[in-house]
């Protein structure tokens, strides 16, 4: 079910910085095979938990110190990414699974896929930026509700939460993503991370920092080959062609 282990969450970050600061790269999709997308943390053995022989034992600060450099760096990861990120649920979505699919900026999801807030379940208490993203995306007596109960909830009633933009057949589901992926590789690449940047910072930001930050967006888009692209093609009536630069 594709829990996640430590050396596939190192590499997913590292391509998703490696996607940051390459030109070529404009989009990026992340999914899975099999009949889950990710079924959360597979710590066993991971240099996380100190697991093994000889293991220093475990003290105070110890699992703080492994959610911030663990699960809340993974998820920070995607939102940070400087290129838009469609996540493509195929299966079930539990724990961090979820949470890295809700961190992405566009959900598509098989109308076979679910999402479990598996937590509570397991008397632990929400991680990888679950009680930060949820609330964001559906309000949070909702969120409670998702994270208190542990429910699985179907791809319809994600897509009627908010959490979920379009749940497709599964069978059409990387079609979708590749469509959706092409649409947003053809765009002003730049112009997009600056977007994603903003809506990110404003649920957390007042109404001077948010408009300050996008005056600042706009003078530094304003120097993208993109932005003299888009305004040349309106001005001379014909479809842009954007670079990414």
């Amino acid at each position: 079910m594709n829990a996640v282990t430590w050396d596939q969450r190192e590499r997913i970050m590292t391509l998703l910085a490696t996607a940051s600061s390459d030109p070529s790269v404009r989009a990026v999709v992340i999914t899975a095979t099999g009949k889950g997308f990710c079924a959360g943390a597979d710590l066993r053995g991971s240099p996380d938990t100190g697991s093994g022989s000889g293991s220093a034992e475990r003290v105070a600060g110890d699992v703080a110190r492994m959610i911030r450099q663990g699960a809340q760096r993974f998820i920070a990861s995607v939102m940070d990414c400087e290129k838009p990120v469609i996540a493509a649920v195929n299966g079930t979505a539990a724990g961090i699974g979820a949470h890295l699919a809700f961190a992405c900026d566009l959900v598509l999801a098989a109308d076979s896929a679910k999402f479990i807030e598996v937590f509570a379940r397991r008397g632990l208490v929400p991680d990888g930026g679950g009680a930060y993203l949820l609330p964001r995306l559906i309000g949070p007596q909702r969120a409670k509700e998702l994270m208190f109960f542990g429910d699985s909830v179907p791809a319809a009633e994600a897509e009627r939460l908010g959490l979920v933009n379009r749940v497709v057949p599964a069978a059409d589901l990387e079609k979708t993503a590749r469509e959706w992926a092409e649409r947003l590789a053809q765009g002003p690449t730049r112009a997009l991370a600056l977007t994603k940047q903003l809506v990110n910072a404003s649920l957390d930001s007042d109404r001077a920092t948010a408009f300050a930050a996008e005056a600042t967006a706009q003078e530094i888009n304003m120097t993208t080959r993109d932005a003299n692209e888009g305004v040349a093609s309106f001005v001379e009536r014909r479809s842009a062609s954007y670079e990414g630069r």
